[in-house]
């Protein structure tokens, strides 16, 4: 997928370069599967203050990321990504199920992305390829980045965890409230200012964002009890023994987003939104698992009615690149504009028509095939349920008086 050079920083498309060359490397090496690690930002004799003061981090998911970050600076650019044993090692914690918890937040929140996942010539899974970050990823780079993260989220609204779960509805009720009150989600944003606006979140915890975070949402996660719940499952966890294959599923999960968005419980009611499927819906081929889950987002903010004509519109524009029209490096702020034009009452498809009248076309044709192939069936059937030795021709002939059968002429 092109994208907008204005959407994505420069050091997104630099790691992009990185993570195939990592992919590469491994495939040559041709050793033991293991998970790489790529550290992004600069290199810090102390960490980042944003992750110290981070509002949404408990302190464990705090110590995770140091200890991730640690590996990757002690090794260099390219570095194995510590197993799950040796974080609760370094990071003395009981379990390596609240690794797996801590590493799960940590992706919801952007700290960490699952980037690729390395496959050898055989086939066999040669580990995943994971970047580590220095503040929160815009949205727009972590759908760059992480080809699952949409899809994630909304397995991990599920997760076994309620601390997981509550984080993660925390960053998808953020993301729906934007969207909803016709925020561009995917808008670039002055890296310094946006930086700033969470520093003062920090600083002052007022009406500030964090990074992805509402200060509503901020607030009501730190009053929904999050560290009870958690507190007593983890007293929960210490009576089983983890299983380190199984508490790596949340980041492994290779089932794919289903291409529908269900309705999230929310403390708040104006947080909560319309569950939209694609499923009844025809979305354009080109859009990818990440953009079809924002795609199911904004189309909740629109009457049902304009639903498939805006996505028809996109579809048209697609095919107006074929002949000549500026390419649309940046599929989802097209669709989130018409999405407001559709909302201030200035929508008027146009594009779109052709793709709607093309579409027509084809399920007529199909459907007068369809009934062709219906009569040829029926017709055959008869011909089969007729008695043996009967002849309609014959009988016709007879009942006009004619000969059985035509006499041939000789010379």
């Amino acid at each position: 997928m092109a994208q907008d050079d204005s959407e994505i920083r420069p050091e997104t498309y630099a790691l992009d370069a990185l993570i195939r060359e990592t992919l590469a490397r491994g495939r040559r090496s041709g050793g033991n599967a293991a998970d790489a690690l790529l550290y992004l930002g600069n290199r810090h004799h102390a960490f980042p203050v944003v992750v110290v003061h981070d509002p949404i981090l408990e302190p464990v998911d705090k110590l995770v990321w140091m200890v991730i970050c640690q590996a990757a600076q002690a090794t260099g650019t390219r570095a194995v990504f510590p197993s799950y044993a040796d974080i609760a090692r370094l990071a003395n914690v009981s379990s390596t199920s609240t690794v797996s918890r801590a590493i799960a937040i940590l992706r919801a929140t952007r700290w960490l992305s699952l980037c690729a996942r390395n496959r050898e010539a055989n086939g066999r899974f040669g580990g995943n390829v994971y970047a580590l970050h220095d503040e929160p990823l815009p949205l727009a780079d972590a759908l760059h980045l992480d080809p699952g993260y949409m899809a994630f989220l909304d397995e991990a609204a599920g997760h076994h965890h309620a601390r997981v779960r509550r984080v993660v509805q925390a960053v998808s009720t953020s993301l729906d409230q934007d969207i909803r009150s016709g925020k561009d989600v995917l808008a670039p944003m002055n890296p310094m200012e946006r930086r700033l606006e969470a520093l003062h979140a920090i600083q002052r915890g007022s009406d500030r964002r964090y990074f992805s975070f509402n200060a509503e949402v901020i607030a009501g996660l730190a009053n929904s009890g999050v560290r009870r719940d958690e507190s007593n499952q983890d007293q929960n966890s210490k009576a089983v023994k983890p299983d380190p294959q199984k508490s790596k599923s949340v980041l492994r999960s290779s089932s794919k987003y289903k291409n529908t968005t269900t309705t999230t419980p929310t403390d708040s009611k104006d947080s909560a939104r319309e569950a939209v499927s694609l499923e009844s819906l025809i979305v354009p081929p080109r859009l990818k698992d990440n953009q079809r889950a924002l795609v199911a987002r904004y189309l909740g903010t629109i009457p049902v009615e304009h639903r498939q004509p805006v996505l028809d519109e996109l579809a048209g524009r697609f095919l107006a690149e074929q002949h000549g029209a500026k390419p649309v490096y940046d599929e989802l702020r097209y669709l989130h504009h018409l999405c407001v034009q559709v909302n201030r009452g200035g929508f008027v498809p146009n594009l779109g028509l052709k793709v709607q009248a093309e579409r027509d076309r084809r399920r007529h044709e199909a459907e007068r095939l369809r009934e062709e192939a219906a009569e040829r069936e029926r017709e055959r059937k008869e011909r089969a349920e007729r008695p043996p030795g009967e002849n309609p021709i014959a009988e016709i002939r007879k009942l006009l008086g004619m000969p059985a059968s035509p006499e041939r002429k000789t010379r």
